[in-house]
């Protein structure tokens, strides 16, 4: 091969290569849009669960016992957030 051929074929490999990781970063970031909102409707849902716990004792009702549950999945929910660096 000449040596302008291995040259635009050089070119050519790292067009393609920066498109690549320019995919693979669209990709990433759709998936942390997703995994984002994901976590703030869960979020939502337990803040909302204990608030009707809490106005279940309030007003005498009977109500199953799950407020620990609900706490230790909203901890293991921000914990993991805070390590991922994604602040709801």
């Amino acid at each position: 091969m000449e040596e302008t051929e291995v040259e635009q074929l050089l070119d050519y490999c790292e067009k393609l290569q920066d498109e690549l990781v320019d995919l693979k970063f669209q990709q990433n970031e759709n998936k942390q849009l997703i995994m984002l909102d994901m976590l703030k409707e869960i979020v939502k849902a337990c803040e909302e669960t204990e608030k009707q716990q809490k106005e279940s004792i309030r007003f005498g009702l009977e109500s199953p016992d799950f407020e620990v549950s609900i706490s230790n999945l909203k901890r293991y929910l921000q914990v993991r957030c805070r390590e991922n660096g994604i602040w709801l």
